[in-house]
């Protein structure tokens, strides 16, 4: 029997959350840089039509890739990445999405403009609609290179996404356009940009024999696998669902908040949110990097090495807790002002919520590895399920406190649900009874 592969928190491996953690918190920094340049030269309501170009072509396209890009790191790993036509299929699905999103955002962009952007004309939304491709190409190459374990190539492009939206928006101000034409420019250069410098990396780990037809149909464009093409679209399509969940337990409070208590409160808490979200970087960063490594490994070795991590990511997590909590106060009156006090409670509130997204990050990765989105998508489920309720019954007597204790209970619900789920699964994969609980992977 083969010695399970060790993956601790030190050394390498340790680097690797460091960096990408890093690189995430660089991301952070140039989309708050962002933000604060497209609100001195559009005000409030240019930074809202920012937020809402970034995000619904992006998921627009995703939908329509049906969540190609959570599923690239498992198909992508040592043991299905030399599948005979693996690379025809994915191309063709993301091809295919790509402009099945554009044309749908094109048929829906009259809707579009009349709900989100009423002050704009529906031409200029419709043009907005370029940004499907742009943000998909971009998305793809990257969770490509998480798929083929490019770490550093990864980190760059995870930073630049939103790093490089600062020059490109520029670039139009400077030559005479304004508002929401110079967003969307300033988006779509970014993000053709960044994708060159993403599939540059890409075409240089694969060898460019895979522009050809080479051996065995493994060639870039050769001819789609439909049933292949199947497996990827049931993996994507479950995995993503969880994505979406996990942006409505994120958001979903701002827009009841928001209904119920106003915008002045609504704008503290937004602060406070995106504060305790810090704490936050750790565990998406360790879902980003176990992901791809657990894929490659047998149920037994994955498992081992899942557990392996609980206990170092939870000490770590605590231990960053501490110094964010204490520095509430002082960061938030320095950066947004005395009018912003009443932030800080909410924020350690929500921090509290954090404590245990380190080890979840790694049950996510977990459940990815072994082929099962589908059940982390369902314990996300239950998260916000806990959300809508405590909301609903917090809100209107605490108003942003009520909110921050029902993000909080549905985080940690949440984080140790999956980490339940995770000691089950991989307690079962040790003790080689694995069978009866092991859902068999996407080609079942």
């Amino acid at each position: 029997m083969s010695r399970p592969l060790r993956l601790p928190l030190s050394g390498e491996v340790f680097r690797t959350v460091v960096a990408n953690t890093s690189a995430r918190a660089l991301a952070i920094t140039g989309l708050t840089l962002a933000t604060v340049l497209v609100a001195r030269t559009g005000g409030p309501s240019a930074v809202g039509e920012y937020a809402l170009l970034r995000m619904l072509p992006g998921l627009v396209g995703v939908l329509c890739v049906l969540g190609l890009p959570g599923a690239l790191a498992y198909f992508l790993a040592v043991p299905r990445r030399d599948l005979p036509r693996l690379w025809p299929t994915l191309i063709a699905i993301g091809f295919g999405g790509a402009l099945l999103g554009t044309v749908a955002w094109l048929a829906a962009s009259p809707a579009i403009a009349h709900v989100f952007f009423p002050q704009e004309s529906t031409l200029m939304i419709a043009a907005a609609g370029l940004t499907v491709p742009t943000q998909l190409v971009l998305t793809v190459g990257k969770t490509t290179l998480q798929g083929l374990e490019d770490r550093r190539g990864g980190d760059v492009v995870i930073a630049a996404e939103e790093l490089a939206f600062l020059p490109c928006y520029l670039l139009p101000l400077v030559t005479g356009i304004h508002g929401v034409a110079a967003i969307v420019i300033g988006l779509g250069l970014a993000d053709l940009v960044v994708a060159v410098e993403a599939w540059r990396r890409v075409s240089r780990l694969l060898g460019w024999r895979r522009f050809g037809l080479a051996a065995g149909g493994q060639g870039w464009f050769g001819r789609p696998d439909r049933a292949l093409g199947g497996r990827i679209a049931s993996y994507g399509l479950r995995g993503q669902v969880g994505g979406l969940i996990t942006l409505l337990n994120l958001r979903l409070d701002f827009a009841i908040l928001g209904a119920m208590a106003g915008p002045a409160v609504l704008g503290s808490y937004a602060v406070a949110s995106k504060y305790a979200e810090l704490l936050r970087l750790p565990g998406n960063a360790l879902t980003w990097v176990f992901y791809p490594r657990l894929a490659k490994l047998g149920q037994r070795e994955a498992a081992a090495s899942a557990r392996r991590m609980i206990r170092p990511t939870l000490i770590g997590i605590l231990l960053a807790a501490i110094p964010v909590a204490l520095l509430t106060s002082p960061v938030m009156r320095l950066l947004y002002g005395a009018s912003f006090g009443p932030a800080v409670t909410p924020a350690r509130v929500l921090l509290a919520g954090m404590l245990l997204a380190g080890a979840s990050g790694v049950a996510s990765a977990y459940l990815y590895g072994r082929g099962t989105p589908g059940l982390n998508s369902l314990v996300l489920g239950f998260g916000l399920l806990v959300t809508v309720v405590l909301d609903v019954l917090l809100i209107p007597s605490h108003g942003a406190l009520g909110a921050a204790i029902a993000s909080t209970a549905a985080y940690l619900s949440t984080d140790a649900l999956l980490i339940g789920v995770l000691l089950r699964l991989s307690a079962a994969s040790r003790t080689g009874h694995a069978s009866a609980v092991q859902v068999t992977e996407v080609s079942a």
